[in-house]
């Protein structure tokens, strides 16, 4: 994972997630799907631009199918935007960045 990207598996996605005091983009992802690689480095400017505001973290299915299973990631990319531990609003598939920036706004403007 690069700069701001936080890997996230079973065993610490309670601790980088759960128990996040930031807002948690949760990225459900698998190296061999091609969307998930088109939208890496839009999360990674993402990430960079909403420092201190949004942690963003990323799950790889294959590895964590707890996980996996507890969400009911049935499709991916999955983004998830997590709000003190609670699943707030979520898209499926590769978004482009004005297009995340547009979800991303509509939930992290609310007070």
């Amino acid at each position: 994972m690069k700069g701001n990207i936080i890997p996230a598996t079973d065993s610490n996605f309670e601790l980088e997630v759960l128990k996040s005091e930031l807002p948690t983009l949760v990225d459900f992802w698998a190296p061999w799907c091609g969307p998930c690689l088109m939208v890496a480095p839009v999360l990674e400017e993402i990430a960079d631009l909403y420092a201190g505001q949004l942690k963003v973290v990323k799950v790889n299915v294959d590895e964590n199918p707890i996980l996996s299973s507890s969400y009911q990631i049935m499709s991916i990319p999955t983004l998830i935007l997590f709000k003190e531990g609670r699943p707030v609003d979520s898209v499926i598939g590769a978004l482009t960045k004005n297009q995340l920036i547009s979800f991303l706004t509509e939930h992290l403007n609310q007070a």
